[in-house]
């Protein structure tokens, strides 16, 4: 076994965990936080996106262990007392969702997308950058429609800011 330490949605969290336990099963068996869901187990579906350390992530493909001393953000750890972020609620608001299964990663990813491009997106953009994650219902349409609002609500809604 091996000791991690590290904040997950701005808690502080250590564990044993086998050096083989994978950061999704450590967030879902050992944290309780099933948002982050498996979907594919071979890094295809982005369904597992997390941000570790500001950035996107599959969880699926990072050993518990290189999390280690890191911060890391779920789904459930995107939401402010009880406010929804700007894209879940965008999500919410355009329908960005059939089954609900990719919607945790897809979020996730958007969420990336927006702190890397920008709030002024083209659907092209979003396209290209969502290539990652794979929803089985076929909801693309209104799943670009949703990062394109909530890219624009987040930049009308600051953030809070990270601790130090």
């Amino acid at each position: 076994m091996t000791t991690v330490s590290l904040t997950v949605n701005g808690q502080s969290v250590t564990a044993d965990v086998d050096p083989r336990t994978l950061l999704v099963q450590f967030l879902r068996d050992n944290l309780r936080l099933t948002g982050t869901h498996v979907g594919c187990d071979t890094s295809q579906c982005g369904a597992c996106v997390v941000h570790l350390n500001g950035q996107a992530v599959k969880s699926c493909t990072v050993l518990a262990v290189q999390a280690d001393a890191g911060t890391v953000t779920t789904i459930e750890g995107l939401s402010q007392g009880g406010d929804l972020h700007p894209m879940q609620a965008a999500f919410r608001e355009h329908h960005g969702l059939q089954c609900g299964y990719c919607t945790p990663g897809m979020i996730m990813s958007a969420v990336d997308i927006v702190n890397r491009k920008g709030h002024s997106l083209d659907e092209e953009t979003i396209r290209a950058e969502l290539e990652g994650n794979l929803c089985r219902c076929t909801g693309y349409h209104n799943i670009v429609k949703a990062v394109a609002a909530g890219a624009q609500a987040m930049g009308q809604t600051p953030l809070p800011q990270a601790a130090e």
